[in-house]
């Protein structure tokens, strides 16, 4: 990074009443409970930056500074975040009938995530601001990045998960020192102990997807990227695996911010949610015609990190869809892990069990018709399926030291 590092972020604003706030100190939600947006002078950024600029920086989000929310330089927190290959697919894309589908994959990011970019920018801004503890609910990925680069910035982690989450996340916390918490319960009753525990304790900051207004500006960079890597132009599809829907939020926000500063013309690409059937508030509400969503009952699947019964910010991702001409669609848990498994052996790719629900979603628009076949489609893996391998059944044979392996199959 250059001397010449200088954030243009301007103010805050809420989602719902457009109040502004001050962001230069610590914030949660604004007063009616909503979340707050990060707003920057776009008239400075298009006068001083430009895209060949860009281009010549560093291959991380951080080259998108400007718009970005950390201040000064001294106060980044960084794992070499940023930049994942988007990567063609031309053999599992012409199977599914979709030959111009591509794969943005944050399986090779710090963590194995996506979280990383939210963790990153949220970590670097709350250390600017004073903070010295962070503490979240997660479904697993979130709390193992957050608590990640809280230990390299030299803050402490409180991290509370359900007792389902994967296995390795629990690791990636109790290595990097986090306080971890098991529940017995989903992510909203996690995150009921973390608000509690957080009262209590001083110098802690609550950082629960969307209460707090940086972890959002970290995920927008994923479009910026995609936008960057396609030679500044948008695809006509993205796909995301939706949980909370920071990611699809994020994307959407980019995508504005970018068309305002004259980087992006014409139009946006249409927005998709996926969910997992098990887990499906925001596609219910979609059907319905709602601009919120319902909490969802006996939420549960295969996907846990999109097992979010109710988000805060579901009526930005729902206005998000609607606004780009997007959709959004459930799948089942036995159709993701067809496409997982269809996916790795096919292009040796093996993405996580949000990721795939996203391939089983190309498969259904495609069949549908509402994807033509025509499109440039991009869906995002959100993480590497090494952090799920219950999802993958390894069943072989053990040979003798004396046996012999038998003739070839034939070829697939």
């Amino acid at each position: 990074m250059s001397a010449s590092f200088s954030s243009a972020l301007s103010h805050l604003e809420c989602s719902k009443t457009g109040v502004e706030s001050d962001p230069d100190i610590v914030q949660g939600t604004s007063e009616v409970g909503a979340p707050l947006l990060a707003r920057y002078d776009l008239d400075r950024v298009r006068a001083t930056v430009t895209r060949e600029e860009i281009a010549n920086r560093a291959p991380d989000l951080w080259r998108y500074r400007e718009l970005l929310p950390v201040r000064d330089e001294r106060h980044v927190i960084t794992l070499g975040e940023g930049m994942t290959p988007l990567l063609d697919l031309k053999r599992y894309g012409a199977s599914l009938g979709v030959p111009g589908l591509r794969m943005k994959d944050e399986g090779l990011i710090p963590t194995g995530t996506f979280k990383a970019r939210g963790a990153a920018v949220g970590v670097s801004r709350a250390s600017e601001l004073g903070v010295t503890g962070i503490a979240m609910p997660t479904n697993g990925n979130a709390g193992a990045a957050w608590s990640v680069y809280a230990a390299r910035a030299g803050m402490r982690s409180l991290i509370a998960m359900p007792v389902d989450a994967p296995e390795i996340t629990r690791t990636e916390c109790v290595v990097s020192g986090a306080e971890l918490y098991l529940v017995d319960g989903l992510i909203g009753d996690a995150g009921k102990l973390i608000a509690a525990a957080v009262a209590e304790r001083e110098g802690f900051q609550e950082v629960s997807t969307l209460k707090e207004p940086y972890r959002l500006e970290g995920k927008k960079t994923m479009g910026y990227e995609i936008v960057e890597q396609l030679g500044w132009r948008a695809p006509d599809v993205i796909l995301y695996p939706t949980g909370g829907g920071v990611g699809i939020i994020g994307i959407y926000k980019a995508l504005l911010e970018m068309r305002e500063l004259g980087w992006l013309t014409g139009d946006l690409p249409r927005l998709v949610a996926v969910q997992a059937e098990g887990c499906a508030p925001i596609v219910e509400a979609y059907k319905r015609g709602d601009s919120e969503s319902v909490a969802f009952p006996d939420a549960r699947t295969v996907a846990f990190g999109i097992t979010v019964p109710k988000a805060l910010g579901d009526f930005l991702v729902l206005d998000a869809v609607r606004k780009t001409e997007g959709t959004a669609i459930t799948v089942t848990d036995k159709e993701l892990l067809a496409a997982q498994g269809a996916l790795a052996s096919s292009e040796g790719m093996f993405v996580c069990p949000e990721g795939a629900a996203c391939f089983a979603a190309v498969e259904q628009l495609r069949g549908s018709g509402w994807l033509r076949g025509d499109e440039n489609v991009v869906v995002l893996n959100t993480g590497t399926g090494l952090k799920y391998p219950e999802t993958v059944p390894v069943d072989v044979p053990t040979l003798p030291v004396d046996g012999r392996i038998p003739l070839a199959p034939e070829p697939r």
